[in-house]
């Protein structure tokens, strides 16, 4: 069965109004809008880096075009992502609380086996995720900076190529970065892939497809408390039916 937002829920607005109407046993996770953010940079990413590498591994094909092209998809994705957790989804759900390094640390001394306490549950982005996050971002940040400055020397429909904009030395430093951060990008990338595939972590990575996780699974998984979610209604009612705590706050709760 399904539960409607009344009249009463004008408030809920944004990316997360296809989520009111979803089974009770379901979570919301991920909003339509995140989930398109998520595989559009996907998608460029994997074109920029078969354009990228595939001509150096000797396999020759007109590449120049949907590398620069994929670079300003991926730009344009960017963008809309900064724009959308700044002023919609919340900077302060990537932030790295205290509670956070607390129970990274302790989970740490339990790996190398120390006798220390279980961590507590976290909150919907766990310290793992946030830190991938973040080293993705310094990766992104690099490769648009790099590779928006190397399309000048490129002749497209918009300007022609000027490959004397930088010194000779100021473009070495340029192509570098450009390729230090190229290769961390495939080094996250597998990392991002073997945990999607694992089979204990199917039921997240499944919802970056469909944008909810099992009831079952948040229960099991997540601390209420710091991921608040309402009982009568999953979608965006949570955010009227329970109230923030400062732990919320900072490990972030939106949709």
């Amino acid at each position: 069965s399904h539960r409607k937002g009344s009249a009463g829920d004008g408030s809920a607005v944004g990316s997360a109004k296809e989520q009111i109407d979803q089974p009770l046993d379901r979570v919301p996770r991920h909003s339509l809008a995140s989930r398109l953010f998520h595989w559009t940079m996907a998608f460029s990413m994997l074109v920029l880096l078969f354009t990228g590498f595939l001509p150096i591994l000797g396999l020759e094909f007109s590449w120049v075009a949907p590398h620069w092209i994929a670079g300003i998809v991926l730009s344009a994705a960017i963008v809309f992502h900064i724009l959308h957790a700044s002023f919609w989804k919340g900077l302060a759900s990537m932030w790295i609380s205290r509670q956070d390094l607390r129970d990274g640390w302790m989970s740490l001394r339990r790996i190398i086996g120390m006798n220390n306490p279980a961590p507590g549950k976290p909150g919907k982005n766990p310290l793992e995720n946030k830190l991938f996050h973040h080293v993705t971002s310094i990766a992104t940040l690099a490769v648009i900076v790099t590779g928006l400055l190397m399309m000048v020397k490129v002749d497209t429909p918009f300007w022609t190529r000027d490959p004397y904009l930088l010194p000779d030395r100021t473009w070495g430093v340029v192509y570098v970065l450009h390729g230090v951060a190229s290769v961390a990008f495939i080094t996250l990338i597998m990392t991002h892939l073997y945990f999607a595939a694992r089979p204990e972590k199917r039921w997240i990575t499944l919802s970056i497809i469909v944008g909810w996780i099992p009831r079952s699974r948040y229960l099991e998984h997540y601390d209420s408390r710091r991921w608040p979610v309402s009982e009568r209604s999953p979608g965006i009612l949570e955010r009227e039916a329970v109230p923030k705590s400062p732990a919320a706050v900072q490990d972030g709760q939106e949709l």
